[in-house]
């Protein structure tokens, strides 16, 4: 009983100071909104074909994406028609299947550049953006025409058609801008794949607006993301030539977005609807079995909680130091939310025990009891704007699930804080990271039309 005693106490607090920092987080956007500086852009006609300012990069890094490249790349190429866009699509030349479907998606536009990378992969994702990063300096070189702006996206992603345009109006007046996440919700997986769904919801709908408010620095999430050419050239001066991306950090997005505020650049996030209501975001469909999920959060967990606690250290500036406490808690959460669970098994096993007559009945402190009250009472809180944030998106039977799916949520990220400290140890140790991406099977502009909100 002692043991249970302690355990509960210790959960019960750490759950505390979780759900303060979550109401802090809350209460900020809820003044946001109040005062107008929450609310989305609203687009009052359509401006998805707008000429660019300059020529614009779109960077897509691959490694065996032969299965979704094609439609990737097809989708790309219409929706985003203006004739001051390149396409580079990163292969390895020991996956020329990915390269040849990636010239399949392209149908002889000549806005595509397919760039074969001078060593075999995988390495990291941003090895290969480096690669490409080399490629456009060569195309400038060539052409003596500058590019204005790069986009990074990923294989699987569905770009918006008025995603482009918006980024090239922002971009003039930010030196990154990143737009948001829209997972694809997936019927034939409700409780893996589509559990992306509410933390991209929640993420990009009031955490990330709450971070641009702040002015802290805003990590970027790698796709839907334009950085000014200047600010690449800067990181590129930083590293002594080796490239704008850290070849040898397993989350570069999240670095290069702290980095480009570190360097005094600024930085947007920006939410936007269409004059139809659509979000303009980034769709894409992602892993839809447990191992594959656990897989790419460790990716993150690793390269966010780990390697930037080194890389990038902390901050002076009292914004940035609470988001990156945020941000850097990951492996405790997975640590406090297994001891919740253990504790759930215990309790309910010393219950049944009492029943049985077999153990006394429990006595907690006052204060416990109090202290457990609170953490029940956030729950629900949590549970609630869990279900707000998703049913704006994708409707009231996504949000409904996305509740059932919070034990689902916690496991998974129980198992990759585990496995992502097993692979920080091991790096310790000198062993280089690797790409440990995700496969992907499924495209978006060949899945069932998602649902626009209003």
């Amino acid at each position: 009983m002692l043991v249970e005693h302690e355990l509960l106490l210790f959960a019960g607090l750490f759950f505390l100071l979780g759900a303060l920092d979550e109401l802090a987080v809350d209460l900020i956007w809820v003044w946001l909104r109040i005062t107008g500086r929450g609310k989305s852009e609203r687009q009052v006609a359509d401006q998805e074909h707008l000429p660019l300012s300059g020529r614009a990069a779109v960077f897509i890094p691959a490694w065996r994406e032969e299965a979704v490249i094609e439609a990737t790349v097809r989708h790309a190429l219409d929706a985003w028609p203006q004739a001051d866009m390149r396409l580079y699509v990163g292969c390895y030349p020991n996956d020329l299947a990915t390269a040849h479907a990636a010239h399949a998606g392209a149908d002889g536009d000549a806005r595509l550049r397919v760039v074969i990378m001078s060593h075999p992969g995988p390495t990291t994702k941003a090895d290969c953006l480096n690669g490409l990063y080399g490629a456009l300096r060569d195309e400038e070189r060539s052409s003596g025409v500058p590019f204005h702006m790069v986009v990074l996206h990923d294989a699987e992603d569905m770009v918006d058609p008025a995603a482009l345009s918006l980024l090239d109006r922002h971009i003039g007046a930010a030196d990154l801008v990143q737009l948001p996440v829209l997972p694809h919700p997936m019927p034939q997986s409700r409780w893996i794949a589509s559990h992306y769904c509410e933390e991209f919801a929640e993420q990009h709908g009031k955490g990330m607006v709450v971070r641009d408010a702040l002015g802290a620095g805003l990590p970027t999430a790698g796709v839907g993301c334009a950085i000014a050419r200047h600010a690449l050239a800067t990181l590129d001066s930083r590293s002594a030539g080796e490239g704008p991306f850290a070849a040898e950090c397993l989350t570069e997005d999240y670095e290069l977005g702290l980095g480009v505020s570190a360097l005094g650049g600024n930085a947007r996030f920006v939410r936007c609807r269409t004059a139809s209501g659509r979000l303009v975001a980034t769709r894409a469909c992602f892993p839809a079995k447990l191992e594959a999920a656990v897989r790419q959060k460790t990716r993150w967990v690793h390269g966010i909680a780990f390697q930037s606690w080194y890389r990038l250290g902390w901050s002076r500036n009292p914004a940035d130091l609470w988001m990156r406490l945020r941000d850097r808690r990951g492996p405790l959460t997975a640590l406090v939310l297994l001891i919740a669970y253990l504790l759930l098994f215990l309790v309910s096993a010393g219950w049944i025990a009492q029943l049985a007559g077999f153990a006394p009945e429990a006595d907690l402190s006052p204060a416990l009891l109090v202290l457990l009250a609170i953490n029940l009472a956030s729950f629900a809180w949590r549970a609630a704007w869990r279900f707000a944030f998703t049913a704006k998106e994708y409707g009231a039977a996504e949000g409904l699930r996305a509740i059932l799916r919070i034990p689902v949520t916690n496991v998974i990220s129980i198992m990759a804080g585990r496995r992502a400290f097993v692979a920080y140890v091991a790096s310790l140790g000198g062993r280089n990271p690797r790409w440990d991406k995700t496969e992907h099977i499924v495209h978006p502009a060949l899945a069932a039309p998602h649902r626009e909100a209003a």
